[in-house]
């Protein structure tokens, strides 16, 4: 599994993933907005929406908050315009960290994201040096204490999944980013509940540091989620084997 996908296994199994519920969905509905924005509110002719609310589905919301969504970015419902904006940096040990931002206030995004890096002994990157380390993939993951790999893998392998793997009780399914959609409607047509589906951010190669070092980096990407701008944030760090979070 990616260095992406351990630290996700490792907050999940501290209950992190539950209680950060609220502020996930609270992002996935900016990312619906703006999509519906851009490109209109119909997810048949707008991909980025479609893919928004396959997002959405996958981290099971409910369907009005997707509709609500959908309708203030069109304009039917008041709402906020947001700008995307891409911030690419180091983390000390010289781990790679690209940021994706949908913001009403980009001067206090910009502020808020340098602040965070100079506390954490972090610093920008030049535009290209970070994004050319990684590759989209899409990731579903599922509860591998309710369903078994071969029940996942048999479903995913026929919708054009790449890679099913279990691990520390989530099972992650990987796929092309253009084979994400139909992978991800097989699974629900077979009536598989997933715990997340996105299309991700994965590192070409990783960066090993010590427990220590490595602690200092993914508190870092901690507080770069938890700011309200921050929609993803996705780093090339590999967790060592054994790690547990603090």
């Amino acid at each position: 599994m990616s260095g992406h996908s351990k630290w996700a296994t490792i907050k999940h199994k501290k209950g992190a993933a539950d209680a950060k519920r609220g502020q996930m969905f609270t992002k996935l509905i900016k990312e619906i907005s703006i999509a519906a924005r851009m490109g209109g509110g119909d997810p048949e002719g707008n991909p980025r929406l479609r893919t928004a609310v396959l997002k959405a589905r996958g981290a099971n919301m409910p369907k009005d908050n997707i509709d609500r969504a959908i309708k203030k970015g069109t304009g039917e419902l008041e709402g906020v315009n947001y700008e995307e904006l891409i911030y690419e940096a180091y983390a000390p040990g010289g781990v790679a960290i690209f940021i994706e931002v949908l913001t009403d206030n980009k001067n206090r995004a910009a502020a808020d994201i340098r602040n965070i890096l100079t506390r954490a002994g972090g610093q920008l990157a030049t535009s290209g040096s970070v994004s050319r380390l990684f590759k989209r993939q899409g990731i579903i993951t599922l509860d591998g204490e309710k369903y078994t790999e071969d029940q996942v893998m048999e479903a995913a392998i026929e919708g054009g999944a790449e890679d099913v793997s279990l691990a520390d009780g989530i099972i992650e399914v990987t796929t092309a980013p253009e084979d994400f959609e139909p992978v991800l409607n097989l699974l629900n047509d077979k009536s598989f509940e997933t715990m997340s589906a996105e299309i991700s951010m994965i590192a070409e190669a990783e960066v090993a540091l010590d427990n220590e070092a490595t602690a200092k980096a993914l508190r870092l990407v901690e507080r770069l989620e938890e700011n309200d701008d921050v929609q993803n944030v996705y780093s090339n760090i590999e967790i060592p084997e054994g790690f547990e979070a603090d």
